[in-house]
């Protein structure tokens, strides 16, 4: 081990272990390229089939039609694109700790470098609000505190001491009084002192967890993986009839060319390809909504996943509490006791005991208690000047300082039975005095011993011993509540989410938080339980009202992974390094984003920009809100798809004319429909959103109900509108002018259905009503959309339709008018029959689950 001593490194050392260990900095997760985004998105069959229909309008000379099909295409990949850039480009400016600057020793001098560039067996010296930029070995220390909640979940900042010797063997640890080791990440919250770089980068404890979390593999989505599955079943559907099309129409009417684009047509009015664009839709007008609150969707599909947890698993420090240190409880020697607000001052006979508390803190306090005692009486110490400080040492857990002006008075603190001996208390006395503190510490609360001396003599003690110290009484200090937590607990509760809390300080504090947050725990596992436990213990006490204290990271994850074998959908928040395994592991991970570190960020899908739990209830009721919609909008996309592709076969088995080709099918499920889709997601969530229980994994995502109801809808909508093309057609009407008379009829019976599945419980002017701006937008968008395309000769033209007369738009009009009223009437009937969710759709809930939530 060097010697604080000595020079430190060489310029010339550090340059050579920097270019052999590396930068001391943590890897990036890698990103998709553009070009693999193009790549991704090419896959999906909907754009393969647009980019072969315009091939061959290509080869047909049609280069208007073809150069509409290739811009069709280019839709998924722009939204695809910008959602990517958005998401990490706002991400990358949360990255504030990835790299702490350094006060590092080098030839013998102190300079200061990026943290970066610390190497392995750099000395660096620490001060109060460093950042330790790497893992290090104590040589030299004076008072010295750090905050290691990142690493270890722990509230209190643990003291530190030299390495007493270098053959001294110690396995380095985080968290517990008087080790020798500090870590990278970890905040020095008072003192100073000098450390040996041990470890550096991935080396490093954070750089440990970051790289385990490589092994972890993040699950997709289910309402992602059922839309894939869902495409890819209509995919082989749509390839078996575009092949029999091609043979039937190039046997039957010669025309292998005009067989390939009829063919095209027909599989993509069977393929439900707006179902992943709407998904990406929803979900990124979603991440937008939330993004308002404060909320980054680093992966948006997440949101929606928010809607089926079941269990939500919070970290302790700086999620539900406020990670900053409050005065909780004033304690007299004879036991009165006092609760302080730093809006009314405190009784006069706590002033003695408050203003002692404050002259033993320094005057410009960086630790956070000494912070909080000087929220009560920073002016204490007026008039006087600090002449001597004695440092806290492991074997006298005490602190003073000795102030003079017209006296000299001598304020102590510390450990309160350290204080206690120092006052010279008789062992009566200290065993009521442990009483008392215990008592304090049931409450959760860290206390502190406070007693002070007068001092006339011209020279100062050695020791602390030599004071005749006089008790002044008890402080005790709490991490105080978030003001939001209970609340959104108790939303959680009637949501039916069950919360969990899981943290690594010890159990009297997490037992308190638990009880002032509403979370009424009936008993605390330790981390020594959970070694014990089987898996399935281990899940059944995490869904029981219990807390969880003094538990390891891959504890944590441990218990994550239970939860999930068990059949739960888990959402786990957390902000620290020892968070970020179960972070992603988890099916929702929720990092905080102000304090919380890089590495739980990368491995999180969602982050907190302003640190709010109840930012998490606010998410969990946007998810369900999604859902909700989304599944609106699915029942209307798929009632949609029956008339297209009726419509598409219907020439096909009557020999009529061929009117729909793939410029009009790409037009009605590459606009008409995502567009139409727009007026569900701007639906505003329903009254009981958050008083049902969350729904099932394993519930599909089109279930029978909702085939049933969007089959009828699109039965009728075809019946209609395919009445007015056979009747058109033999009433010998040009076929230009029956493919603008059906195209016109279908467009509006569109419309009409976005009315009918607004709601599946309200009435018919209820959904006229209801207010939803993008509503009138979409209706004055498709109005002006069907006008162009009428009255502009070279819209016209590119859809091949003719002239249509007022008498032929009453017709449009007075199909969409009837298709409308009967399916409204035949809601009666299903209500009785199919119940709903609330929703505003029919759509099955997950039953009411077992234990109690919280």
């Amino acid at each position: 081990m060097r010697s604080p001593a000595m020079q430190g490194l060489t310029a010339s050392e550090a340059q050579a272990r920097l270019k052999a260990d590396g930068f001391n900095e943590l890897p990036r997760t890698g990103r998709r390229t553009i070009l693999r985004l193009i790549v991704d998105v090419l896959r999906e069959p909907m754009l393969l089939l647009l980019l072969a229909g315009g091939l061959i309008y290509f080869v047909l000379g049609d280069l208007a039609e073809a150069l509409l099909l290739l811009a069709f295409a280019s839709i998924s990949i722009v939204i695809t694109i910008v959602q990517e850039a958005r998401t990490e480009r706002v991400l990358d400016s949360l990255r504030d700790l990835t790299s702490p600057r350094a006060l590092v020793i080098r030839g013998g001098e102190r300079i200061r470098i990026p943290g970066r560039e610390v190497v392995r067996g750099d000395l660096i010296v620490l001060s109060e609000g460093d950042r330790v930029a790497a893992d290090a070995t104590v040589v030299q220390t004076i008072d010295l505190l750090l905050d290691e909640s990142l690493l270890t979940g722990e509230s209190v900042p643990v003291r530190k001491q030299a390495l007493p010797s270098p053959e001294t063997s110690i396995a380095p640890h985080a968290g517990g009084d008087d080790q020798p080791f500090v870590f990278s990440g970890t905040l020095v919250v008072r003192g100073s002192g000098v450390a040996e770089v041990t470890s550096t980068g991935v080396l490093s404890e954070i750089g440990k967890i970051g790289q385990s979390l490589h092994s972890l593999a993040t699950e997709a989505p289910r309402l992602q993986q059922q839309t894939r599955r869902l495409v890819a079943t209509f995919a082989v559907a749509s390839a078996f009839v575009i092949g029999l099309t091609v043979l039937l129409y190039g046997l039957y009417r010669g025309g292998w060319l005009e067989g390939v684009l009829a063919g095209i047509a027909l599989g993509m009015s069977m393929l439900p390809e707006e179902f992943p664009v709407v998904l990406t839709v929803f979900l990124a007008m979603g991440a937008w909504r939330i993004s308002q609150a404060r909320v980054l969707t680093r992966r948006a599909s997440a949101i929606e996943s928010l809607g089926a947890a079941t269990v939500l698993c919070t970290d302790k420090t700086g999620t539900l509490t406020e990670n900053r240190m409050t005065v909780a409880r004033l304690v007299l020697p004879d036991g009165t006791q006092h609760t302080p607000d730093t809006a009314v001052r405190a009784a006069p006979a706590f002033d003695r005991l408050i203003e002692t508390g404050v002259l033993a803190c320094v005057r410009e306090p960086f630790d956070p208690m000494e912070k909080a005692l000087h929220a009560l009486a920073s002016d204490a110490g007026a008039g006087r000047r600090l002449v001597q400080s004695y440092g806290l040492r492991p074997d006298l857990l005490a602190m003073s300082n000795v102030w003079c002006g017209d006296d000299c008075i001598v304020a102590a603190k510390g450990a309160p039975e350290t204080i206690g001996m120092l006052c010279g208390m008789s062992a009566e006395e200290l065993a009521e005095l442990r009483a008392r503190i215990d008592a304090l510490a049931r409450e959760g609360l860290r206390v502190l011993g406070v007693a002070r001396a007068s001092w006339t003599e011209t020279d100062l003690p050695e020791t602390q011993h030599g004071f005749p110290f006089r008790f002044c009484g008890l402080i005790g200090f709490a991490d105080p509540l978030r003001l939001q937590v209970k609340d959104a607990i108790a939303e959680c509760r009637s949501a039916g989410i069950h919360v969990v809390m899981i943290t690594g300080d010890y159990p009297a504090t997490a037992s308190a938080i638990a009880m002032r947050a509403g979370l009424d725990p009936e008993r605390v596992v330790t981390g020594a339980d959970v070694e014990a436990m089987g898996d399935a213990e281990l899940a059944g006490a995490a869904r029981g009202r219990a807390v969880f204290a003094r538990i390891a990271p891959a504890q944590k994850l441990r218990i994550v992974n239970a939860l999930k074998d068990a059949g739960e959908i888990v959402a786990m928040t957390g902000d620290g390094v020892n968070d970020a395994p179960s972070l992603k592991a988890a099916h929702i991970g929720i990092a905080m984003g102000g304090r919380g570190t890089d590495v739980a960020r990368e491995a999180s899908s969602i982050v907190l920009l302003d640190d709010d739990f109840g930012s998490i209830v606010k998410a969990i009721r946007l998810g369900r809100r999604i859902y909700d919609n989304l599944r609106k909008a699915m029942s209307f996309i798929l009632a949609v798809h029956v008339p297209i592709a009726g419509l598409a076969l219907l020439p096909l088995l009557t020999g009529m004319p061929l009117l729909f080709g793939p410029v009009h099918i790409a037009f009605l499920e590459m606009i008409i429909d995502p567009v139409c889709s727009l007026v569900f997601e701007a639906e505003t969530e329903e009254s009981d959103v958050m008083r049902r229980p969350p729904r099932s994994p394993d519930e599909p995502l089109l279930p029978r109900s909702l085939l049933i109801w969007s089959a009828l809808q699109g039965g009728l909508a075809l019946a209609l509108t395919g009445g007015v093309m056979v009747t058109a057609n033999r009433y010998g009407m040009p076929a230009s002018e029956v493919r603008a008379l059906t195209f016109f009829s279908l467009v509006l019976v569109i419309v009409s259905l976005i009315f009918v599945n607004r709601s599946f419980s309200t009435s018919l002017v209820e959904a006229f009503t209801r207010p939803n701006r993008m509503l009138v937008i979409i209706v004055m968008f498709v109005t002006s959309v069907l006008a162009l395309s009428l009255l502009w000769p070279a819209a016209a033209d590119l859809f091949r339709f003719g002239p249509l007369h007022a008498d032929d738009l009453a017709v449009t009009a007075a199909v969409a008018l009837v298709c409308l009223v009967l399916l409204e009437l035949s809601k009666y009937p299903l209500r009785r029959r199919v119940p709903t969710s609330g929703a505003g759709t029919l759509m099955p809930s997950r039953p009411g689950r077992g234990g109690v939530a919280g």
